[in-house]
């Protein structure tokens, strides 16, 4: 709580204090607003004192939380589908970046097959390993039709050991 120390009218104060200010000290400062507000503090002691229960109250605290809750469903309702349409949005861009990524791998995969694979890159290697074209003794067909007396070829031959 403030007071004031004194009250003056604005006629009385402007005389009082402009003639006294001008005839003392031509470089003094004038007094600041409120410059006499007081301001007084008293310490309140509410221990003893005893709130009465609202019986009203537990009903409209249970009812704001029901309305708050309410608000929360029908935020989280609007927010999710389109949380869920964005995300899917995304997941089907770094799709399309995948499968353009494994295109590309795919075509350059097909481009250095059809180079290892060619006859000329087979011929060169060939002639660095000195291979020759088989002769008519060497090439076996296994079409599944073999005579009975031969059996399976794989089967009846022994395998090639180092040293023996």
């Amino acid at each position: 709580m403030g007071t004031l120390a004194a009250i003056w009218k604005k006629s009385d104060s402007m005389a009082a204090v402009g003639s006294e200010f001008l005839e003392s000290d031509p470089y003094a400062l004038r007094e600041l607003p409120n410059d006499k507000v007081f301001f007084y503090s008293k310490k309140i002691d509410n221990q003893r004192l005893v709130r009465q229960a609202d019986p009203r109250a537990a009903d409209e605290c249970w009812s704001a939380v029901g309305a708050g809750a309410l608000l929360l469903m029908l935020g989280v309702s609007v927010v999710v589908p389109h949380v869920a349409l964005v995300r899917t949005g995304y997941q089907l861009e770094a799709a399309k970046a995948e499968r353009q990524t494994l295109l590309d791998q795919r075509r350059a995969l097909e481009v250095r097959e059809a180079a290892l694979l060619s006859p000329s890159r087979l011929n060169d290697i060939a002639k660095e390993q000195n291979l020759t074209a088989p002769v008519s003794g060497q090439v076996f067909h296994l079409d599944g039709q073999m005579a009975p007396q031969q059996g399976n070829l794989a089967s009846n031959q022994m395998p090639a050991v180092p040293g023996r």
